[in-house]
């Protein structure tokens, strides 16, 4: 995480004391566990289909980091389900991110609820998800999520993704992920969802552009929702 930037006058002011100090306030600064990001996207798209049918989204998210590895926190966007609603998706979430051995694995998981709101019976469409990642050498990564009540339905769902990143030269950054969705009880096509991201950062300002979708079962379950597409998405991380 980043410091918050300091005003023009209270710069002034750090810029009298001792060296020593003004290190260790930056340091306290950096390591502050509060982080937030905002983002807009031409299509929120989630394992491959759209949620805002084929529109753009606002994108925000806050987390609280304990130095021990646990978090918390809340993300939001907009979402089109159709007439009826809803309107948002509010996830929140809590977690434990930590290092295993030599750092060289990095294991995270996360406890997430997706709650939607606006428009008819919305409440009713919450549920909860148990995600868990690990990242191999910061490059290559693999996620299992589990719900027992996948689209508020009930029945068991399961999703199962490997991914991975490179950097490119003139500070690119290639990232690429396939996912398959597994389902209980006839709730939908079991499916696989793909993408490949291009990204580069601008300061706090990264601005990627992703090729998502998903296979013929995909189409199937969610439509033209379900089609590849191109993502354009920039995202403000101070």
């Amino acid at each position: 995480m980043k410091p918050v930037k300091l005003s023009f006058a209270v710069a002034i002011v750090l810029a009298a004391l001792p060296l020593a100090s003004f290190a260790q306030e930056a340091e306290a600064e950096a390591e502050s566990p509060f982080s937030f990001t905002l983002a807009a996207t031409s299509d929120y798209t989630f394992r491959g289909a759209s949620q805002t049918d084929e529109g753009p989204a606002l994108q925000g998210s806050f987390t609280y980091t304990a130095p021990v590895g646990f978090y918390a926190g809340v993300w939001a966007s907009n979402v089109d389900f159709g007439d009826g609603g809803p309107d948002a998706e509010i996830d929140t979430y809590i977690g434990y991110n930590t290092d295993l051995g030599d750092e060289f694995v990095n294991l995270d998981v996360m406890l997430n609820r997706y709650n939607y709101v606006g428009g008819d019976n919305a409440s009713d469409l919450a549920y909860n998800e148990l995600i868990t990642k690990l990242t191999v050498g910061g490059h290559v990564n693999f996620t299992v999520g589990y719900t027992n009540d996948v689209w508020a339905s009930g029945e068991n769902g399961w999703y199962y993704a490997v991914g991975g990143s490179a950097d490119l030269p003139w500070d690119l950054s290639l990232s690429g992920a396939v996912g398959r969705s597994v389902f209980d009880g006839g709730v939908a096509r079991d499916y696989t969802d793909y993408s490949v991201t291009l990204s580069k950062a601008f300061g706090d300002v990264s601005v990627a552009v992703g090729y998502v979708g998903t296979d013929s079962d995909g189409a199937i379950n969610f439509g033209e929702l379900g089609d590849d597409r191109a993502v354009l998405t920039v995202t403000w991380a101070p």
